[in-house]
């Protein structure tokens, strides 16, 4: 059994933690959110004062943060106070900058350190079927990798500080580019006269076939688990997507690369935020893209 410290326990942190519970270890919580601590303390996790006492006896913390100032502000505060050898995993989606910066804060304590985004969103974290795109040296992955093991489906080490955030910033762009395009060919379908399921049966074999489309489809009925089957209540939402795809225009214009598509869905997914939906499910963009509200 080894104990955890987990810091923030949201939507993602509290089915995160709970999953650590039932794989047996001791996880000690911490939340600025009084109802997520109630739920965490419900799944198992022993609630503390704050994130100081949380990570005092720890063997590993686990953050999972709104934002790099958040985790960068977190880490000053616990890394003097955490055990040596204190392994630090940061599971939140960050810049690049802030997790490097993440490392070296924790290295100049000598502490062991991953950054560990996730893909999956709430669905993925309740069943324990995560990715986890690590970044981190050798014997830092080494040890994490266990940790992560009951709340992952996959876990892949992507290279050193900063690379797993990195994977993940390319990936939701993918996403976020994929699922506007899905989008468009249903409205399109919609127009000429065409079922979605048609259309459906058509792409989820053939060339059009993506995630987006197989898992998540944006309309009712083709994929019952999806959020189109229950108004469009966020699995992922529209206000993370949105933050995703600007950390990926940032690193963009900090890296000289060139991304007109991940630039329109970022412009996209702001307007449709600014529509009142950034609380909807990301895709609930069809309905932007239709005129409608979400």
């Amino acid at each position: 059994m080894t104990t955890i410290a987990f810091i923030g326990l949201g939507n993602m942190g509290n089915p995160m933690a709970a999953n650590l519970v039932k794989a047996g270890h001791a996880v000690h919580g911490f939340d600025l959110m009084p109802e997520n601590l109630t739920i965490a303390k419900d799944h198992g996790v022993v609630i503390m004062a704050n994130a100081i006492a949380a990570v005092r006896d720890a063997d590993v913390i686990i953050t999972m943060l709104p934002a790099g100032k958040h985790v960068l502000s977190v880490y000053e505060d616990i890394a003097p106070k955490a055990k040596k050898r204190t392994l630090f995993i940061d599971s939140s989606t960050i810049d690049v900058e802030s997790a490097r910066k993440a490392h070296a804060i924790a290295g100049k304590h000598g502490l062991l350190s991953i950054d560990a985004p996730v893909s999956g969103g709430t669905v993925g974290a309740t069943a324990g079927t995560l990715t986890f795109m690590a970044g981190g040296s050798k014997d830092a992955f080494a040890r994490a990798e266990p940790i992560l093991k009951p709340m992952a489906g996959r876990i892949v080490h992507c290279g050193d500080g900063g690379a797993g955030q990195a994977a993940k910033i390319c990936n939701n762009m993918i996403l976020g580019i994929s699922m506007i395009g899905v989008a468009e060919a249903f409205v399109l379908a919609e127009k000429l006269g065409l079922s979605n399921q048609a259309l459906f049966d058509v792409a989820s074999t053939s060339s059009g076939q993506c995630w987006s489309l197989t898992t998540y489809c944006p309309v009712p009925g083709p994929v019952p688990t999806s959020p189109a089957n229950n108004g469009y209540r966020p699995g992922f939402a529209a206000a993370l997507m949105l933050k995703d795809l600007k950390l990926s225009q940032e690193a963009a214009q900090s890296s000289g690369a060139v991304t007109p598509l991940g630039a329109e869905a970022a412009q996209l997914y702001a307007l449709f935020n600014a529509q009142g939906n950034a609380g909807a499910d990301f895709s609930g963009i069809i309905n932007f893209l239709r005129g409608a509200p979400a």
